[in-house]
């Protein structure tokens, strides 16, 4: 079943097709009308495509023609009972490309994206033509990211200070206290973004599903290329982490920027090489 929305921005069109009676929300579009070869972009915890600015602001979406999609308990997305593996997230991925009639892609995974991009690469290894692994983990021997599940039950401001300093590890108290206004503004963006208590539970779920990630001993069996990209100040996906899934994979190269989790946004050089990579 495939339903088109009438909203169409910036050349993006929005959709919800069925999949398993979940209905999953994507997009997929052309920036500006600029033509290019569809680029899969799975997106990190907590990843709605209802907040703006998002991928299809970015350089992305000039080079490729896009498509994401908000992933199971998400956003548009459906929020089926039960708890979710990862396994089921990779499917979901998969079958997008199923109802879009495309064979084999490359793929962007971001975060959480980037455990899902590398299940799904397991799960359907003929479905991927080269991934892009951006500050994420295996789990398992290649050590775990940061456990957010455990700070899900701090008070908001307690839980966005310490979202904030392991996303940058330059932001310590020292930093805090020399900038106190730009700490504060963080904070208040952090907790202005909160979610509904219905997307909250699917942001847990997923948190959940993120903890007993392990890739780490199957990672050997990608044959395609991979670009492991990362922040040199990530406290989420330290650099050892990204390093140990590059240790594994014979065909991958791996690449840190200056930046904590957000180094995509935070060095001007992360996705002009990026792109470049992609396109070889």
């Amino acid at each position: 079943m495939y339903h088109l929305m009438k909203n169409w921005k910036k050349g993006v069109r929005m959709a919800i097709y069925s999949r398993d009676q979940m209905q999953i929300y994507f997009e997929r579009g052309r920036d500006h009308g600029q033509s290019g070869d569809p680029l899969l972009f799975i997106s990190g915890t907590g990843g709605d495509l209802r907040n703006k600015p998002n991928q299809f602001d970015s350089p992305l979406a000039k080079s490729f023609e896009l498509i994401a999609y908000d992933q199971r308990g998400l956003g548009q997305t459906s929020k089926p009972e039960g708890d979710y593996s990862m396994r089921e997230y990779a499917d979901d991925a998969a079958s997008l490309l199923d109802h879009l009639n495309l064979d084999r892609v490359p793929v962007v995974g971001v975060s959480f994206g980037g455990m899902v991009a590398q299940e799904f690469v397991l799960r359907h290894p003929d479905r991927v033509s080269r991934v892009v692994l951006a500050c994420t983990s295996s789990g398992g021997k290649g050590n775990s990211s940061y456990p957010l599940h455990e700070i899900e039950k701090l008070d908001s401001i307690e839980r966005a200070s310490k979202h904030l300093e392991v996303s940058d590890l330059r932001r310590d108290k020292k930093w805090q206290q020399e900038n106190p206004e730009k700490w504060q503004h963080y904070i208040e963006l952090a907790v202005s973004g909160r979610r509904s208590d219905r997307d909250q539970t699917g942001a847990t779920k997923q948190l959940m599903a993120r903890k007993e990630h392990d890739t780490f001993d199957r990672l050997s069996q990608i044959e395609i290329p991979v670009l492991v990209a990362g922040g040199k100040y990530d406290g989420v996906a330290p650099v050892e982490n990204m390093k140990a899934i590059a240790g594994q994979i014979q065909s991958s190269e791996f690449r840190f920027y200056e930046g904590g989790h957000m180094f995509l946004v935070q060095d001007r050089e992360a996705y002009p090489e990026i792109i470049e990579w992609l396109k070889r």
